[in-house]
């Protein structure tokens, strides 16, 4: 096992192709499949599935990515520290749920340094995605959350994937629409207001569980639901559907704009409120960086502003 293989194994969970891992690594893709399979002979796994849309990783090949980004990202360092080549960009990603106050910290932690000398990244995805990118090293944050209804399933698949829960505020359920959608003026909303209105739900794949689905207050039974996989699409079905979602209510009106606001969802005994305990995952007994250290503060900043 080299360096080399661990690195090539590392682009190609990134691109999603073998041709696009070899272009970017300067080498041919049959070198590279050569490369990876003598790899795969050598551990004893199969660490992709190969199929005509690409290659995917095996369930033996995300835990063996998970060790080869630690193993690499510590040659990388040394290297940095100590090699005698051209400086490489340092790297630093978050993957996280769809917050706009996740995406308004990140712009503030990045503008803190020179752009030309790091790779950054933000990914806005499903839950399942966030925490296998923090478990793969792929973002060294996750930003999720945390309820009474999803509170034990996901401790313990976060206990498996060896990741630590660190909470950041509390909130509780509003309605998030458009600033002229009927119930806009109301001081509060309750469920059966809404059922003549599509709730948008982010989407989490066929296969998930919904205890990880993102919006809070997710077992009722929404008589219109439309599924959306990203902020955008949301605020468009709001305004051309008088559409939902459910959210923590804090909003960032430099993000979103301030067309749309957060009304508080008015509980009774059937459709009773739930805390929401938003806050951050990182990999167990793992020093955070300068630039992790400095995200967490901004969103610490920004969430204490927002009480």
């Amino acid at each position: 096992m080299t360096i080399q293989q661990l690195h090539y194994v590392i682009t190609i969970s990134e691109k999603g192709s073998l041709n696009k891992a070899a272009e970017s690594l300067y080498i041919s893709q049959p070198s590279l499949s050569s490369a990876v399979k003598e790899l795969e002979k050598e551990v004893g796994i199969t660490i992709f599935n190969r199929g005509g849309r690409g290659v995917t990783l095996t369930n033996d090949g995300i835990e063996f990515l998970s060790y080869a980004r630690q193993l690499y990202q510590q040659y990388e360092t040394i290297k940095d520290k100590y090699g005698d080549g051209a400086k490489r960009k340092k790297k630093f990603g978050v993957s996280t749920q769809h917050y706009s106050f996740a995406v308004k910290s990140f712009v503030e932690m990045v503008k803190r340094y020179n752009i030309d000398d790091y790779e950054f990244a933000i990914r806005e995805t499903k839950t399942k995605d966030v925490i296998n990118d923090v478990w793969t090293m792929r973002s060294e944050i996750g930003v999720i959350y945390l309820s009474d209804f999803n509170r034990k399933f996901l401790m313990k698949l976060l206990n498996e994937y060896d990741l630590e829960f660190h909470k950041l505020i509390e909130a509780r359920a509003y309605v998030y629409l458009y600033k002229n959608h009927p119930l806009a003026k109301k001081k509060s909303i309750s469920f059966e207001e809404l059922r003549d209105y599509p709730c948008l739900f982010f989407e989490q794949g066929d296969d998930s569980s919904f205890y990880l689905n993102e919006e809070i207050l997710s077992t009722m039974e929404y008589p219109k639901i439309i599924h959306t996989n990203d902020r955008s699409s949301n605020l468009n079905l709001m305004v051309g559907l008088n559409a939902y979602t459910l959210c923590s209510g804090i909003i960032c009106e430099e993000l979103n704009g301030d067309d749309y606001i957060a009304v508080p969802f008015e509980s009774d005994e059937e459709t009773p409120n739930s805390v929401m305990e938003i806050g951050y995952i990182t990999k167990s007994n793992t020093v955070l960086s300068k630039m992790g250290k400095e995200y967490i503060e901004e969103m610490e900043k920004y969430l204490n502003q927002r009480k």
